[in-house]
This record gives structure tokens, C-alpha cells and sequence, in this order.
């Protein structure tokens, strides 16, 4: 798993739903965490189940278009366009994969 989404409340599941499909177009392998817990107990499964990067979506996100970016180890990285979210993960996702040099 490259990245989870986490709606702050039930009425972001579609916004977070619709994230998670932008992401899973460009191959990021995502999924969105729909359970009831608050947003803490959220980020602390993601940490632990060690997903590099935290999407955290509410009013403010979903109005903006953004999302707000958590990374594991780093924390809060702010808030920024999907778009530009997903191409920034995918070329460090294809850094980390390019062969090393001989």
C-alpha cells in the first residue's frame, strides 16, 4: 500500500473514494480507511502498518480540491492539489524503482 485515505467524517467517503480512484489511474496503489475512528487513531494504524504517505480529506480539502499530505516519520506536509500530489508520488516512486547505477 503506497498511500491511504482518510475521511475525517462520514460525509467525505465519497471525496475520499473519488481520491483513491484518481490515485489507483496513475497505478498508486491506495485505499481508503471508511472505518468510525477518529482521524488520530486513523493515522497512528497507518504509521504502524508503515504507509508512506497519509491523505486526510475533509470540508476544507473536498472544497479545494487538495488533500492534506502526511508522510510516515515526517508528519504534516500540508495541503496540496491532487494533481500535483500524485505526480510528486509518482516520480519519487519511480526513483526509488530505476535500477541502480552498474
Amino acid at each position: 500500500m503506497q498511500a491511504v485515505v482518510l475521511p475525517v467524517a462520514d460525509r467525505h467517503l465519497d471525496y475520499a473514494r473519488r481520491v483513491s480512484g484518481e490515485l489507483a489511474g496513475v497505478r498508486l496503489r491506495a485505499e481508503v480507511n471508511d472505518r468510525a475512528e477518529s482521524v488520530g487513531k486513523k493515522i497512528r494504524d497507518a504509521e504502524a502498518r508503515k504507509v508512506p504517505y497519509m491523505l486526510v480529506v475533509g470540508d476544507r480539502e473536498e472544497e479545494a480540491g487538495e488533500v492534506s499530505v502526511r508522510r510516515r516519520g515526517a508528519g504534516n506536509q500540508g495541503a496540496e492539489r491532487i494533481a500535483d500530489f500524485v505526480e510528486r508520488a509518482a516520480q519519487e516512486i519511480e526513483k526509488r524503482a530505476a535500477p541502480l547505477p552498474a
